[in-house]
């Protein structure tokens, strides 16, 4: 192996190691802002978390977001009284990263403020389904939903006006 060679590889195995921490951070602090910073509602509670997992999912490449939404939600779930809906959440917040891209310059661009409404799809119907399928009923699920459009728009404000403030702060070109 080359030095060139050896020093690409070191330089590789930093930026994965950075990654890995800022995935850490962004599942500490989702656990952090769902966890504690909920207010409960229905059969579960609506928390801001949402909007940091968005905001993973705009920072970093698709794996480690995923990681950082499922893994965080999934702790503050599973710590905070509600470990029924954990599965559910791993996969939800799962599969609502995937609608985000990390690949822009900014984090509040034309396609992420779109991959909102998928998202938003995904976490509403996702929770009514995932209750339905617990509770073996589909009417009851029904009065979660105003709980759910609510944490979505609160998530999405709080995702908005943070990652304007990232965006001025040029957050993304520091990580990279």
């Amino acid at each position: 192996m080359s030095m060139h060679e050896v020093k690409g590889q070191e330089v590789m195995n930093r930026v994965k190691v950075q990654r890995m921490c800022l995935s850490g951070v962004f599942a500490a602090v989702i656990f952090v802002f769902t966890a504690y910073f909920h207010i409960p509602s229905h059969t579960g509670y609506t928390h801001v978390g949402d909007g940091f997992i968005y905001l993973a999912a705009c920072l970093l490449p698709t794996p480690y977001a995923v990681f950082a939404g499922s893994v965080g939600a999934m702790l503050a779930d599973c710590l905070s009284g509600y470990a029924l809906w954990a599965p559910g959440t791993v996969a939800i917040k799962a599969v609502a990263v995937l609608f985000f891209s990390s690949k822009r310059s900014r984090i509040v661009c034309a396609r992420n403020l779109l991959a909102l409404l998928p998202a938003w799809a995904v976490c509403i119907g996702g929770y009514y389904l995932y209750e339905s399928l617990i509770t073996w009923n589909f009417a009851a699920p029904l009065a979660g939903i105003p709980g759910y459009v609510t944490q979505s728009a609160l998530s999405t404000i709080l995702f908005i006006l943070l990652g304007s403030i990232f965006d001025k702060m040029k957050i993304k070109e520091m990580l990279s």
